[in-house]
């Protein structure tokens, strides 16, 4: 058996950051790691604006600007490593900053495979940190080796966005890393990216770090997949809101995947998705404070005493009803309303159904003025943004009597326009005006958790 510990951004920061991955990780020598690594913390957003600026035909800006992206790597390097082990990392530095300069041009000439460049130039974050990681482990006694991640993960070419071919993916991971591992190598693999069959360069969208985590733990059926991030673990409430909010021990993987989709960013649910299948936990870690255990995601949870387990929220949503009398006794109106969001590639969060109108909320509305032309044709159409979603989770809430009552009443003087319950057995989701968001969920976290304070 072995773990797949998964670091941040924010883990892998600076020169003091990677001395205490490095102390974390050798002290989980003896369970067999792999580690996966993130860019360092803002490197990912450098490299895309690049990308944006070369675009916009301005590739001499769009070089220059990543002038202290190379200089942050290289400032790390000479503060941990000694002259042979630097000397090795800046022959790796060297590669990107020849490279991605030359790829900047080719999009400021052409950008029409502007998806596939970029591709080509954002995965150098991960390469740099991970490269950079293996050389100051190798400093604390790890037998650590980089490992191109390229050698496992194998996706399609939906380039920004790709999807994994999991067979092929498995495949070149346990041929890749059992071997190692076996010979107490401790394999470091940058996240995010992969390659395709013909092996273009490919990333894995958001939460890509994560998702290789999730996917190199199930091809080898790891012990555990451990996120190491800046927080200890899933929270009862954000913490920005609530100060006194605490780490929620144990989740099952449908409450996580619910917290996280409605706002609890510490995991992106499809990062979740290769775990659940093969049924391996996942435990959020503090790199801060590694003595601490976090949260532990599970195929089952305990049941809290008080039922909810967190309330999640996110703002800037945007919430659309369709009202239309087409709709009474008739088939085929929803489908013919869902392949306009389909169309347009908009997301849809939260559907609520009555027998003549659909209300429903968006996260980006960019293509709402289009969406909106579209929709008026299916019946009468009313927008309203500013809106915040509250969701509040736990295992056995549809099953427990007088949960919705006790949400609703602790918050009766703050208007509801969208309420979802049916859908899911495990989360209560409704839609207020932004503005009241906090005062709602501090109400709220009162009301399930009174004894955190």
């Amino acid at each position: 058996m072995s773990i797949v510990m998964k670091f941040g951004g924010t883990s892998v920061a600076d020169a003091a950051a990677l001395q205490n991955v490095a102390r974390i990780v050798a002290a989980h020598r003896d369970e067999r790691p792999v580690v996966v690594v993130s860019a360092m913390s803002g490197v990912t957003d450098a490299l895309l604006a690049s990308v944006a600026m070369a675009s916009e035909g301005k590739p001499h800006d769009a070089i220059a600007s990543l002038r202290q992206t190379f200089e942050r790597h290289q400032l790390a390097a000479q503060g941990l490593l000694p002259m042979d082990s630097l000397n090795c990392y800046l022959a790796i530095l060297r590669d990107p900053m020849t490279h991605i300069p030359q790829t900047l041009k080719r999009l400021a000439n052409d950008a029409s495979p502007r998806r596939a460049l970029q591709d080509e130039v954002v995965s150098y974050g991960e390469w740099l940190s991970s490269a950079l990681l293996v050389e100051v482990l190798k400093r604390t006694d790890v037998n650590a080796r980089l490992i191109n991640p390229r050698g496992c993960i194998v996706t399609n070419d939906e380039y920004t966005c790709a999807a994994p071919l999991i067979a092929e993916t498995f495949g070149r991971t346990r041929d890749s890393l059992r071997p190692l591992i076996d010979d107490g190598v401790v394999p470091v693999v940058g996240g995010f990216f992969g390659e395709t069959l013909s092996g273009r360069t490919t990333t894995l969208g958001r939460g890509g770090s994560d998702y290789t985590a999730a996917l190199l733990g199930a091809a080898l059926r790891s012990e555990e997949i451990q996120i190491w991030t800046d927080v200890s673990g899933v929270l009862t409430a954000d913490p920005r809101i609530v100060p006194d909010a605490q780490t929620v021990e144990r989740l099952s993987y449908g409450e996580a995947a619910e917290l996280a989709y409605f706002g609890a960013k510490v995991l992106h649910p499809k990062t979740i998705q290769p775990a659940i299948e093969d049924r391996i936990p996942i435990r959020i870690c503090n790199s801060s404070a590694p003595q601490e255990r976090g949260t532990l995601v599970g195929p089952q949870s305990e049941t809290s005493p008080r039922t909810i387990k967190a309330i999640a929220h996110k703002t800037g949503v945007t919430t659309v009803q369709i009202t239309s009398a087409r709709m009474l006794g008739a088939y085929g109106f929803l489908r013919a309303l869902f392949e306009v969001f389909e169309r347009h590639r908009t997301v849809v969060d939260v559907v609520t159904t009555s027998e003549v109108s659909v209300s429903l909320s968006l996260d980006d509305d960019s293509t709402l003025p289009a969406l909106v032309k579209e929709l008026e044709q299916l019946g009468t159409v009313s927008v309203e943004k500013g809106r915040a979603i509250i969701c509040v989770v736990g295992e056995g809430l549809r099953g427990t009597p007088g949960i919705a009552a006790q949400v609703f009443s602790t918050i009766s003087d703050i208007n509801v326009t969208l309420i979802s319950q049916g859908a899911s057995s495990i989360n209560v989701t409704f839609a207020i005006e932004e503005t009241r968001v906090a005062e709602a969920v501090k109400r709220l976290h009162d009301a399930f958790f009174p004894n955190t304070k």
